[in-house]
């Protein structure tokens, strides 16, 4: 609250007639008061931001003697990261036929949600070349969430992979 203290000046001593001089003061206390409301009330009521990670499931490490469950190899679709974001798939294993697409919508997307509606429990390998980008490997990991893959695990390029990727370039 503002005050206006009164009192000296206007004397007639000398026989001048002086005007009164006021002095204001203001009291802080209330804004201080409100200041620190306002600061605890966006502390208390602030949430802070949760990190938004993705979820790896790592398969267990294979022990010696266990067998590895075969898998039929028309339900395996592998991808292998190219450079200039270039994306080669193909489906099988004997005799492979790759095809190059891109990472735009009516490429990767559309031939992953073609074939997870064709190949029942489709597995996806996901192999990257070493001129491809990691930034090539966060897109396509973000393309098996959004088809909604549940399966699919990043594994080494072998040097048939290279060659696949040769012919098709």
């Amino acid at each position: 609250m503002a005050e206006i203290a009164q009192g000296g000046g206007g004397g007639k001593k000398d026989g001048k007639v002086r005007s009164k001089k006021t002095s204001t003061r203001i009291d802080m206390t209330p804004m201080v008061d409100l200041a620190f409301l306002l600061l605890t009330f966006f502390i208390l009521t602030t949430t802070l931001s949760k990190p938004q990670t993705m979820e790896i499931t790592m398969p267990e490490k294979v022990k010696k003697g266990d067998e590895q469950p075969e898998v039929n190899e028309k339900k395996v679709l592998t991808l292998v990261l190219g450079a200039n974001d270039k994306v080669f798939w193909y489906v099988g294993i004997t005799e492979p036929e790759a095809k190059k697409v891109d990472f735009s919508k009516d490429g990767i997307r559309k031939v992953l949600l073609q074939k997870n509606s064709e190949i029942r429990e489709m597995i996806v390998l996901i192999k990257a070349m070493d001129e491809s980008k990691y930034k090539n490997m966060v897109d396509i990991l973000d393309e098996m969430t959004i088809c909604n893959i549940k399966r699919y695990a990043i594994v080494d390029i072998t040097s048939a992979d290279k060659d696949i990727v040769k012919e098709a370039s």
